[in-house]
């Protein structure tokens, strides 16, 4: 983002502190794009402080946590519409961060007590979530709890000391029980399908291993409706830092995001909450339609991208979608594989919503890393894949797109590019994904038998259609043997 400096908007937070009632769980980059900024416009739209923001990391980035708490919970959300106009916000809702992960010394906890005592607090109304969809420990295709995952197994023994998403619930909704407090409503924000409804089974069957009772009255008695989460942000990097400081912006806590911005949620929050419809949140009685046209155009396509550009040497989503034969295979995913899989409320318009996507991704202000986008892939496939695809083949229809990303996400799993160059693969199953390489690596129909073989990603159904594994088995092998130069040409022909 070198050049003229942009022409820049500048909005101040409102300062004033609150009364917190919203607890979230994942401080990340994409909670403080999102979900913190419309809450700001509610706030300064307002008025009203009484919806302040607790936001908690699990796992890592002490450093976040720390600095903001330095900044006095300031920092800035620059949007930029392109490398030319920038919207410069000052995001003030957040009134504590807290940590609960693991220190550079190996400690656990270190606020866990406090978070505790803040989701189990009755002024806490809403419980939202970004842990992505590997915070759930669900198995993608069954929705069953990974209940012999080390991290969930040792909450199991240890419910007073959680070190999960799911386990800190579980013990928060327990002391909120036991004090005859009614549950939070909890809000999951993460790219699932049916995020409310999974969260929902997760955290009962979480609970179901600690005391039926407590299942049995978060069952009855919690809320936990669905929403669909829309903005690009990619990870910062040295060179959105640059930028920034270039507009003036000393800010370590700062993220980038683009302008575009979308959340629709399922209207059910029995404690209350903001009236911010005039926000922006679309409320709704179903998400379901929205949620899944997200998952399967743009998530989708953005992982087409990931898993045959990046091993590739294609660095960012606007690298790859300046080629023109990248675009010609996104719209041909979008609107010949994902759209027909779609039933949407009337008005909604699936051609210009995929224009719209490809605007958004050809945005040059924005570095989003095909890796970041390909991490936790066996988590993401199943929902922006593999349940539209297997909806089309017990159609009859082919899946010729979905077939080549399957074979480059295959590719993608060996951990290395086609220069030679070692890549760390960022997935749950990676372990087992380099045992395959390994034994199956040079015989591919073995390789790809191997991974749609893998009944926890791909659903059985789809493994055994003969078609769709003969088109990811020549797929795979034009990919390896003329590159994605040579695939996406033949696909093109086809």
């Amino acid at each position: 983002m070198e050049g003229p400096v942009p022409d820049v908007t500048r909005i101040n937070s409102s300062m004033a502190n609150g009364h917190i009632a919203i607890v979230h769980l994942g401080l990340g980059a994409f909670h403080r794009a999102q979900q913190a900024v419309y809450l700001e416009h509610y706030r300064q739209r307002t008025g009203d402080t009484s919806w302040g923001v607790s936001s908690a990391n699990l796992r890592s980035s002490i450093d976040l946590v720390d600095g903001l708490r330095e900044a006095g919970y300031r920092y800035h959300v620059a949007e930029y519409a392109d490398s030319e106009t920038v919207t410069l916000r000052e995001i003030g809702v957040i009134e504590e961060a807290l940590f609960t992960g693991r220190d550079a010394n190996g400690r656990w906890g270190r606020d866990l007590e406090a978070l505790l005592a803040r989701m189990a607090s009755p002024e806490t109304r809403i419980v939202t979530l970004t842990v992505t969809e590997k915070g759930y420990f669900l198995n993608q295709a069954s929705g069953e709890l990974l209940a012999d995952d080390p991290m969930i197994a040792a909450d199991i023994a240890s419910p007073r000391a959680p070190h999960t998403a799911l386990g800190i619930l579980v013990e928060a909704l327990a002391r909120r029980r036991e004090a005859g407090v009614p549950p939070f409503t909890v809000l999951s924000c993460d790219n699932m399908p049916d995020n409310g409804h999974r969260t929902r089974n997760a955290v009962i069957q979480m609970a179901e291993h600690r005391d039926a009772a407590l299942a049995e009255w978060i069952s009855a008695e919690a809320a936990f409706p669905c929403s669909m989460v829309d903005r690009i942000v990619p990870a910062m990097t040295e060179a959105d830092f640059t930028q920034l400081s270039r507009l003036g912006i000393e800010d370590s806590n700062a993220v980038v995001c683009e302008t575009f911005a979308q959340w629709v949620v399922e209207d059910h929050f029995p404690l209350g909450r903001p009236d911010w419809e005039a926000d922006g949140i679309e409320m709704v009685a179903d998400v379901a339609p929205f949620e899944t046209m997200k998952l399967r155009m743009l998530n989708g396509s953005h992982s087409l991208l990931a898993y045959l550009g990046a091993p590739e040497g294609i660095e960012t989503v606007y690298d790859a979608v300046s080629r023109s034969d990248l675009r010609a295979l996104l719209r041909r995913y979008m609107l010949e594989e994902a759209a027909p899989t779609l039933a949407m409320p009337e008005g909604i318009d699936l051609v210009a919503y995929a224009d719209s996507l490809m605007s958004r991704f050809a945005n040059d202000s924005l570095r989003h890393r095909l890796h970041q986008i390909a991490m936790d892939g066996s988590q993401k496939l199943p929902q922006r894949w593999l349940l539209g695809t297997l909806a089309r083949r017990e159609a009859g229809l082919a899946a010729a797109c979905t077939a080549l990303g399957m074979a480059g996400w295959i590719r993608y799993t060996a951990g290395r590019d086609i220069q030679g160059n070692v890549y760390e693969v960022d997935d749950p199953l990676a372990p087992r994904f380099a045992a395959l390489h390994e034994r199956h690596g040079q015989y591919p129909e073995a390789l790809v038998t191997a991974f749609l073989a893998m009944d926890d990603v791909v659903p059985p159904a789809l493994a055994a259609d003969t078609v769709f594994a003969e088109g990811v088995l020549t797929a795979y092998r034009l990919l390896t043997e003329q590159g994605l130069e040579g695939a996406l040409a033949t696909l093109a022909r086809g």
